[in-house]
């Protein structure tokens, strides 16, 4: 069942993104030639149109073929314009390279206005983005876990015991700041910066306050690094209630956990580039497939939770300015832009050829990380 659902996760997520591509590809009059889901060879395929939608035999990745993706013959020349994801080897029959009519060129993805072919390879990762921000607002408007503000341990000699603060009371808000979650508390200490804090607190059935000077404390982020934080010294009573918000504010909600999830993504890769995290934490498609299973088990809102999370990481590292990703595209449709003429043919494919190796560098990376994670390592 984790194969299934690792299929399920990225076959949607794939699908998603390569929508992005075909309807912005349709909206600014390119003609689509294949629709695939997967690389190799095609396991099913029906045309519909002048569209062949396939469904091929590797799935990780898809692509959209234009018109005039693969090259083309111009004024004499081949010409082999970069399109939007990696299309397979086999799906550029050189062989068959000519002259596009009128019609054609008015279709080409390589004839459109740069800024048509920018919003439609950046059509993509945003997709994915915007699939994962939905995904958010729905699961806050069905309910999401929360750990109450309810203290299950004060601290011996520290800023709460010493205030009076006692086991089973329920913060309810800071300097008159409602409290109804537990990691709000914390964000509430760490942004006193040390000031003095007014804790409203419910105890059984009376309101008592306290006035409190939190004390910094060396901790680590979740990137290992030591960071100064500030406390209070209480804990909590681990406990857990389903709250649900209203439509506008699972919008604010969803917004504030997607924009959290993609700066954190982006950290991640700073932090990786700058040898913070390490190399061996990047995962492959078992290590996809092992969460998508636990995920699963864990239940329907975990598991959209986790195709969120996915999908945003798929957004972003394909807005990377990396060669043969979506990011590589645009970063050569911009200096188009800048420069008012397309970069040369020579240098793209270059680019391409290394893009390549690096995205090449990576899955190898990720499958052996994948390896000895899940088998060497409990081998041993």
């Amino acid at each position: 069942m984790t194969v299934i659902y690792a299929i399920i996760v990225l076959g949607i997520l794939i699908f998603v993104h390569e929508l992005g591509h075909f309807l912005l590809a349709k909206l600014m009059g390119v003609g689509v030639e294949k629709f695939s889901l997967g690389f190799g060879p095609k396991l099913i395929g029906k045309k519909i149109g002048e569209t062949e939608y396939l469904l091929s035999a590797f799935p990780l990745g898809g692509y959209v073929k234009m018109t005039g993706e693969g090259g083309y013959i111009e004024g004499g020349e081949i010409h082999n314009p970069g399109g939007v994801d990696t299309i397979p080897a086999d799906e550029l029959p050189h062989e068959t390279l000519h002259e596009l009519s009128d019609v054609e060129k008015a279709r080409s993805f390589a004839h459109k206005p740069v800024l048509a072919r920018i919003a439609i390879v950046i059509a993509g990762p945003v997709f994915n983005l915007l699939f994962a921000w939905l995904i958010f607002i729905v699961l806050f408007m069905v309910g999401v876990p929360t750990v109450t503000p309810k203290i299950g341990e004060v601290l011996k000699d520290k800023p709460a015991a010493r205030a009076g603060m006692q086991k089973g009371d329920i913060i309810t808000a800071i300097n008159n700041m409602p409290i109804s979650r537990w990691d709000q508390i914390a964000e509430g200490i760490t942004a006193s910066k040390g000031k003095e804090l007014t804790l409203s607190v419910k105890r059984e059935e009376r309101e008592v306050s306290f006035t409190i000077t939190p004390e910094p404390r060396e901790s680590k982020n979740l990137f290992g690094e030591k960071v100064n934080l500030y406390a209070i010294g209480v804990a909590s009573a681990g406990e857990v209630v389903t709250e649900s918000f209203n439509p506008f504010q699972a919008f604010i909600r969803g917004s504030e956990q997607t924009w959290k999830v993609i700066d954190l993504t982006f950290m991640s890769l700073v932090k990786m580039v700058q040898r913070v995290v390490p190399m061996d934490s990047v995962g492959g498609p078992i290590m996809i497939a092992k969460m998508a299973g636990d995920m699963a088990e864990a239940g329907g809102a975990s598991f959209l939770a986790f195709m969120a999370l996915l999908s945003i990481n798929l957004g972003v590292l394909n807005l990377l300015p990396v060669p043969v990703l979506d990011g590589g595209h645009l970063l050569f449709y911009v200096m188009e832009l800048v420069f008012r003429r397309p970069v040369p043919q020579k240098i793209r494919e270059y680019a391409q050829q290394i893009g390549m190796v690096l995205l090449l560098g990576l899955m190898v990376l990720a499958f052996y990380n994948d390896i000895v994670r899940y088998f060497v390592t409990r081998q041993g």
